[in-house]
């Protein structure tokens, strides 16, 4: 099991200067945790190079950006993207003529999902494709890179891959009801997790948002040890959750989001850093804070533990910074309701006794059970229902700043870690704004 290691001192200023750079493997959508890391390595004078998981075709082969999808990617990262496919994953191989996986899923139930069966060694198979294909397209980006990078630049590889579930309609509806099910329309996770689409959704976890990581850290080992060789740093790094420290009953305390499945994929990843770290490798996964964004809006109650944020940077960072924080969430509020409210009504959901009994760090991560979905889903109902208007939400505003605070962090830190995997909690994150590298992020 990972050692719960929070990052409690701001790190040192990295060693990055103009000539080095930044590699995002995973490309750029929206708004998320790795715009923080952008952003932070433009701003000290890093190069930044992008990826792109490609685009399928209408007859689901995979492809490369068109001209035009590829201005659209470089105006979203600001910088160049190599337009070589880095898509992972397994649920669109089809071998030896055999369906592909979410071919043989277009006429799955969600009511079958306890017995949905599949053409024997086909899931071994497409991932066995899957795998090739993606290392074969790393080998042609680390190509790429040997050519664009001077062997004497400092090199941060940002792994930003997460995800998998399969593309077939069958999962929405369960994913739904695991996540904002109530009554007649709850269903318990691990009794998902048990069946045939669960161990299915598991394999694809394991494979988009664990091993890929190691596939990179394999598959760029020419250029990590050309670039070594000249004393330059190649560092890695890697996006993972595994809980977080926010203030509960006035104390730094660990919790979770329940249920969070994607994290038996997680920890997977973790140890991927480990054993990298391990042979030498600067490796390191870094657990961020619970946000909420266009890909999180599926976890219905996850945001819950963002607002202890804004006590967590009074505490922190202290009355000039946070009054106008708060004074702007109050903004976002309807009238008769508070910024003190709120937070209460936060802290009683993340304080309750129905938590206490499912939430253990060593045993994570835990399934749900009735009594907290619906505990849950109603106190995020209830805070939701807090504010004016719900396009405003407080939950954006803290959202940006954690992805903001944390690319800070990730990128000055990942020059000499202290190790393999660290939690980057809301007490640091306070820290930093009231830090002169972080003030003007609030």
């Amino acid at each position: 099991m990972t050692e719960y290691r929070p990052l409690q001192q701001l790190p040192d200023t990295a060693g990055y200067r103009a000539g080095d750079v930044l590699v995002l493997v995973g490309e750029l959508f929206g708004r998320g945790y790795a715009n923080g890391l952008v952003d932070e390595a433009r701003r000290i004078g890093m190069t930044v190079i992008g990826t792109t998981v490609g685009r399928r075709d209408t007859s689901g082969a995979l492809r490369p950006l068109t001209a035009e999808e590829i201005t659209e990617a470089e105006a979203l990262l600001g910088g160049p993207v190599i337009n070589i496919p880095l898509e992972a994953g397994f649920d669109m191989e089809s071998v030896n003529g055999i369906p592909s996986i979410a071919e043989q899923l277009k006429k799955a139930r969600p009511d079958d999902f306890a017995t949905t069966s599949f053409i024997e060694g086909s899931i071994e198979n497409a991932r066995a494709a899957g795998t090739a294909r993606l290392r074969a397209h790393l080998a042609q980006l680390e190509e790429e890179l040997l050519s664009r990078i001077p062997a004497e630049a400092n090199i941060l590889i940002a792994h930003a891959m997460a995800g998998g579930i399969p593309r077939a309609r069958v999962f929405m509806p369960l994913l739904n009801r695991i996540f904002k099910g109530i009554g007649d329309k709850y269903l318990a996770s691990e009794l998902f997790w048990e069946s045939p689409l669960g161990r299915l959704c598991n394999s694809s976890f394991n494979e988009v948002t664990a091993e890929t990581f190691l596939y990179l850290i394999e598959g760029t080992a020419a250029i990590r040890e050309r670039n070594t060789a000249s004393g330059a740093r190649v560092n890695y790094s890697a996006y993972g959750y595994h809980g977080t420290g926010v203030l509960i009953n006035g104390e730094y305390r660990w919790q979770s989001y329940t249920p969070y499945v994607q994290g038996f994929a997680k920890m997977r990843l973790e140890k991927i850093a480990s054993e990298a770290t391990s042979r030498g490798i600067s490796a390191t996964v870094y657990n961020c804070p619970e946000i909420q964004t266009n890909s999180s809006a599926l976890f219905l109650g996850v945001e819950i533990s963002l607002y202890p944020l804004l006590s967590a940077i009074r505490r922190e960072a202290g009355d000039q910074i946070a009054a106008p924080l708060e004074a702007r969430c109050q903004s976002m509020l309807k009238e008769g309701e508070t910024v003190s409210t709120l937070l209460e009504c936060a802290d009683r959901y993340l304080s309750s006794p129905v938590l206490d009994q499912i939430e253990d760090f060593s045993t994570w991560p835990q399934h749900n059970t009735r009594e907290q979905a619906e505990l849950m889903l109603a106190a995020s109902g209830a805070l939701m229902e807090m504010h004016s208007d719900q396009k405003q939400l407080i939950c954006a505003e803290l959202s940006r700043i954690v992805f903001l605070a944390t690319g800070r962090l990730i990128l000055h830190s990942s020059w000499n870690p202290p190790a393999s995997t660290l939690w980057l909690n809301h007490d640091v994150i306070g820290q930093l704004l009231a830090d002169a590298r972080g003030a003007e992020i609030v």
